[in-house]
């Protein structure tokens, strides 16, 4: 069985097209047939049925895409590897990350690597954590950067800082003026916040359950932090966020931050990878940038 059987199956099954595989891959979509033919011959059982929509992949299909495509992703790190052993500081990094975390830690870190080393090419998912651990378990990223990290043996967290949320809100919003903000007023006045996939909203439907009162019933649903922000810059909604992702709006004057009364949302600031993976040259790179940028959120530790 040739790897080349296994890239074209890789692209048949992500675009669910012979055709638009073959657009992607340059080549005609007889080849990709043919490749087709040679794997269905060594697993001695159909992989794909054409339909009216395009081409579906059978029970088998389904196996094999499913192991193929974190096989294809592994002989890709492994080259990168090779390549950082050829003294070649290249490749590419793909970070998952929380909004918050990507916005407030993520993307100076990245400017700043960048800077020393132009020629390494980065790939950011912006996530919830239990989908950035899963692509880390996947073989999909290198990285994550995550607040309310689920615990998963088969990671390691190399940088922590704890992280205290708070209510962030426009400065002519009438919870502006308190000095602190209580589980009530988010009952009582519109807010954005993400889904139940989310740390998050987990954290702060908990404690409105332990403190006896309704649960909350946002305006705006959305995990897209630049949609909360802009809402709130608005003056259309409270957030509960950590106090480093608004930064660069509380010294434009166009957001405020205030702690929270009788309501705690405490988390860690995170920077995991997979525990069995080596790391290669421009990930370790970019780890230490990272783990020199985390001591700076401590200062948002005490809201």
């Amino acid at each position: 069985m040739q790897l080349r059987a296994l890239i074209y199956f890789n692209e048949l099954a992500r675009h669910g097209s012979m055709r638009r595989a073959a657009e992607k891959l340059g080549i005609a979509p007889t080849a990709i047939s043919r490749q087709i033919e040679n794997l269905e011959y060594h697993f001695g059982a159909p992989l794909v049925e054409r339909d009216p929509t395009g081409i579906r992949l059978t029970a088998a299909g389904e196996l094999l895409a499913a192991r193929s495509a974190r096989s294809l992703r592994e002989l890709d790190h492994v080259r990168t590897l090779i390549d950082d052993l050829k003294g070649l500081r290249a490749g590419r990094v793909t970070v998952y990350a929380s909004g918050a975390a990507a916005s407030g830690l993520l993307v100076p870190a990245l400017a700043e690597f960048s800077a020393s080393y132009p020629d390494v090419r980065f790939e950011v998912v912006v996530a919830s954590a239990g989908r950035s651990m899963q692509a880390l378990a996947d073989g999909e990223a290198d990285l994550a950067v995550t607040l309310f990290t689920p615990l998963r043996t088969e990671t390691v967290v190399r940088g922590r800082v704890a992280i205290e949320h708070a209510a962030v809100m426009a400065p002519g919003h009438p919870l502006a003026d308190r000095l602190q903000v209580g589980p009530g007023d988010l009952l009582a006045h519109p807010v954005a916040v993400p889904d139940a996939a989310f740390g998050v909203r987990q954290a702060l439907d908990a404690q409105m359950r332990e403190a006896g009162l309704p649960a909350l019933d946002p305006v705006f649903t959305t995990g897209a932090l630049e949609v909360q922000l802009e809402l709130a810059r608005r003056g259309r909604a409270v957030l509960v966020l950590p106090p480093f992702s608004v930064r660069r709006d509380e010294a434009a004057g166009t957001l405020v931050t205030r702690p929270f009364r009788d309501l705690r949302v405490r988390t860690h600031l995170d920077l995991s990878h997979l525990r069995d993976r080596p790391l290669s040259f421009a990930a370790a790179k970019l780890v230490a940038v990272l783990e020199q940028h985390m001591p700076d959120f401590r200062a948002d530790r005490e809201v």
